[in-house]
């Protein structure tokens, strides 16, 4: 049993929990993730691990409730506990001086890029930072990112706060300024989010031949390749994002296969999440 020592409530419907799992947060790395049980009914899902204090025994995770297990982990209070908690899972992101990355977060996509980030950073980078969500209500970590950033650009769709726009017209510029010599040559490009966000931003990038990394999202069950649930393909080979990523070069991804595969149980959760808030009388 692994207690919830802090919530904290980041933005409508996305919580950050701190979780007492000593062995996992001495082994924790930049990248990985956790997979999660909340009760002995509940089902498996990855969540990346945003920070870990070996000294603390702690390791921290940022969700959005969306779905029935998502909103059943977001009503836990502090001193609750969670039944599983394992990890480290995946392969470490690969940290070291590339020169100038942008790092890219949309939406709760945020919370795998800022250690990223920081780590980029603390490794000697220029780190330009774009963070971006629907409205200015559901941003996140943004001062945080700022600590981390030599630059921070945000972006929201609907224009409440920082750019009017997506986080990929940002990126546009910034290749297109560093083209054209008006600013320092960008080496690598980092993107969290969306998956809709990702193969856009790996769209521009392509453009300008600028090597880009992007942290995937499939539907994940046992998060040891056993399953298969999480197979995407890369470069044309099926590789399984929980054990081969989960980060991969955003140019070989498949991305409409991603999409598709995402979308394979769009009905079932719908129903799961009506049944559950019928239990509990707390339909949202």
């Amino acid at each position: 049993m692994y207690e919830i020592v802090r919530k904290k409530e980041l933005a409508p419907n996305i919580k950050q929990l701190e979780v007492f799992a000593p062995l996992v947060a001495r082994r924790a790395r930049v990248g990985q993730f956790v997979i999660l049980r909340v009760d002995e009914r509940g089902e498996r899902i990855p969540l990346t691990i945003v920070a870990a204090d070996s000294e603390k025994g702690t390791v921290t995770i940022i969700f959005r409730e969306v779905g029935r297990t998502t909103k059943k982990l977001g009503r836990l209070r502090e001193g609750d506990y969670i039944l599983d908690f394992v990890g480290p899972l995946g392969v470490p992101a690969s940290i070291k001086k590339y020169g100038c990355v942008v790092c890219i977060g949309g939406g709760v996509g945020v919370a795998p890029i800022y250690p990223r980030a920081s780590a980029l950073k603390a490794a000697g980078n220029y780190v330009i930072s774009i963070i971006g969500a629907r409205t200015k209500d559901l941003l996140i970590l943004e001062e945080e990112m700022r600590e981390v950033s030599d630059e921070l650009y945000v972006t929201t769709d609907d224009g409440s706060k920082g750019r009017k726009g997506f986080v990929s017209d940002v990126l546009r510029d910034l290749l297109e300024t560093a083209a054209a010599g008006r600013r320092q040559r960008i080496d690598l490009v980092v993107a969290a989010g969306p998956v809709v966000m990702m193969k856009v931003v790996a769209g521009v990038t392509r453009d300008y031949g600028v090597k880009s990394i992007v942290s995937l999202n499939p539907i994940m069950v046992d998060g040891t390749g056993m399953c298969g649930s999480c197979r995407v393909t890369v470069g044309g080979e099926i590789k399984f994002a929980c054990v081969h990523g989960p980060e991969f070069d955003a140019h070989f991804v498949d991305f409409d296969e991603l999409l598709a595969r995402n979308a394979r149980y769009l009905e079932e959760e719908r129903l799961a999440l009506k049944l559950f808030e019928k239990e509990t009388g707390r339909g949202e």
